[in-house]
């Protein structure tokens, strides 16, 4: 398999993310409060082949009614090994809006806390120029130990083709700042392509509106192995009041 296509399915967008995760909470941003995932670097090996990533944006502005906007992209430079068409490209271009149905455990109620986001894949700066759609439902629940959630997704990729996904992330609850983090995620495409993946990592709270958080993702994609590492920061501010 050439590197142009597991370039294409490994980048393939999601329009929904937690960092340092590829999946999300079952939670969105309080009305009037903007919110910024932003990783100012990242690195991935799959071979012989080095992909450098970023910047690399989530914004995320939340309105009335528990629904968010959410708005991502990020530069792509593929170093090394034969690619079809440009090395550089800014992909995983998606907008999308996420809804809260059932406040729960994450809202300091009981129970699950339950919410969807469904979005538009937007064609690519020098890379597919296609579009698609992208859905996935949110269940997260909080324990005494360690805060649950899981993703379920369908998507029509840029190429066309049908891709599901199921991924469980979980987050430790922790007396300190710092909180070890796991995301499991198992993907299959129609079109014969199926990737699982592990994500260790670590997030550290600076304070209530800003997040630090690094981790590594170990995943299996069409016969190749690809390793990545990811570093980046939550930033959250209130636009008004």
């Amino acid at each position: 398999m050439s590197l142009c296509i597991l370039s294409g399915l490994f980048f393939a967008p999601a329009a929904y993310a937690l960092r340092p995760f590829e999946g999300t909470d079952g939670s969105v941003a309080e009305a009037g409060v903007f919110e910024l995932e932003f990783s100012p670097t990242g690195f991935i090996r799959t071979g012989e082949a080095r992909t450098l990533l970023g910047p690399f944006v989530v914004a995320n502005f939340g309105f009335a009614g528990d629904t968010e906007l959410v708005l991502e992209g990020k530069f792509i430079r593929q170093q090394g090994g034969q690619v079809d068409g440009h090395r550089t490209r800014f992909g995983d271009t998606a907008i999308s809006v996420k809804h809260l149905f059932r406040d729960g455990s994450l809202q300091d109620g009981t129970g699950l806390s339950i919410a969807a986001e469904c979005g538009v894949l937007l064609p690519e700066y020098h890379g597919e120029t296609g579009r698609g759609e992208t859905c996935a439902g949110i269940a997260s629940q909080k324990f005494d130990a360690a805060v649950v959630h899981f993703n379920a997704g369908l998507s029509r990729t840029l190429e066309h083709t049908s891709r599901t996904s199921i991924g469980v992330i979980a987050e430790g609850e922790t007396s300190g700042p710092a909180r070890p983090v796991m995301e499991v995620l198992s993907e299959h495409d129609r079109g014969g392509i199926s990737t699982r993946s592990l994500l260790l990592g670590m997030v550290w709270k600076h304070d209530e509106d800003l997040a630090f958080d690094a981790a590594v993702r170990k995943a299996r994609s069409g016969g190749e192995s690809l390793t990545e590492l990811r570093f980046g920061l939550t930033w959250s501010v209130q636009m008004h009041k």
